[in-house]
This record gives structure tokens, C-alpha cells and sequence, in this order.
């Protein structure tokens, strides 16, 4: 019976930790979620509504509205992937990796020569597949960057450091605060029972 009791805490200590991590999913989907890639159309649109055969977008660099139909080949920025040596690495760390390389700034054109794009792109993604990401990836990669940077959509900077380190801060605080904080009303209060 005491491994039952044991399971439903977890459960609900799993229950307490799910809503806190699925609004830090959502904050952090939230800015690539609704971006989209278009095959044939240039730059990035953003995502307004379902219509009835497709989806209605919004381009970032004009702001004029279309209808995608179900029929285009229409990509969700965080479904892609760059294909490493070893795994999938989605395009969100790819560009975390950019962002740092370049010091918050704008990426090299992707007008560049391809060996330079190459070299670019090995810098800030050493291990990626060179025989299955292709110098038009790069291109385009570059491209949503450098965009998502002019119309200041790039927000992982903002939330993964204050998040990261405030999920390392509070272990810490807690280990420091139990003693301190919320420790000694419960050990205080299991001494007072035991004496």
C-alpha cells in the first residue's frame, strides 16, 4: 500500500512540475509555431487563420494576406530540422547556435559564395550532415534568420536564460532556503510532534 501512495505523489508531483513546463512550451513554440516557410514563395509568413482548403498567411516583409492552399507545400518553422551526423537537430537550436555565433547580430548573405556558406555553417553547426544539408538549406536558414532578426521575432534570447537559470536558482535557493524558509515550519513542526 505504501508503494500506491507512493506512485499518485509522484503523479501529482508530476501533475504540479506538467503545467509549469507546458506554459514554458508554449512561450517557447509560441514565436516559430505560427511562422511558416512556403515552397515557391520567399521569405516567411506568419499564420492567421484555417480557411476551408488551406490556411491564410501573412507575409513578413510585405504584410499582405494569401490564401496557402492545402495543395503548397507549407512548413511550420519548429517542425524543421537540420540532419546531423548523429541525429535531427531542430531549427530553433540551430538558430540559438547562429544568434550566439553572431553576437545577436545579422547572419553572412546568403548570396554568398557556397564554400563560404559552407564554412559559415560549420562554424556555428560543426557536426551537420554535409551530404544531406545542401548549400540551398543554408541559404534558407540564413535567410529566415536575418528576417526573423529585422522584424525582432527571434525570442529564445529573452526566455531561455531567465528560465534556465531560475529552474538551476531554485534547487539552489530551495537546498539554502529549506533551512532558511519553508524547511523549519515542517522540521520545526515534526521536532514539536516528536518532543
Amino acid at each position: 500500500m505504501a508503494e500506491k501512495k507512493a506512485k499518485p505523489k509522484k503523479a501529482a508531483e508530476k501533475k504540479a512540475e506538467n503545467p509549469e513546463t507546458i506554459q514554458e512550451q508554449e512561450e517557447k513554440q509560441s514565436y516559430l509555431k505560427d511562422l511558416m516557410a512556403i515552397s515557391g514563395y520567399g521569405g516567411l509568413f506568419r499564420f492567421i487563420s484555417q480557411a476551408r482548403n488551406g490556411v491564410i498567411v501573412e507575409s513578413l516583409e510585405t504584410g499582405k494576406r494569401m490564401n496557402a492552399f492545402a495543395t503548397m507545400k507549407v512548413s511550420a518553422l519548429e517542425d524543421i530540422a537540420i540532419f546531423t551526423e548523429e541525429k535531427e537537430i531542430p531549427l530553433e537550436e540551430v538558430l540559438v547556435s547562429l544568434h550566439k555565433y553572431e553576437n545577436g547580430g545579422e547572419a553572412i548573405s546568403p548570396k554568398s559564395d557556397p564554400d563560404e556558406l559552407k564554412d559559415y555553417f560549420s562554424a556555428i553547426l560543426p557536426e551537420y550532415d554535409r551530404e544531406r544539408v545542401y548549400v540551398s538549406d543554408i541559404k534558407k536558414v540564413l535567410t529566415w534568420y536575418n528576417q526573423l532578426l529585422k522584424y525582432d521575432l527571434l525570442k529564445f534570447d529573452e526566455e531561455k536564460p531567465a528560465k534556465k537559470p531560475a529552474e538551476k536558482k531554485a534547487p539552489a535557493d530551495k537546498t539554502e532556503a529549506k533551512p532558511a524558509a519553508s524547511g523549519p515550519p515542517k522540521k520545526s513542526d515534526q521536532d514539536n510532534a516528536k518532543s
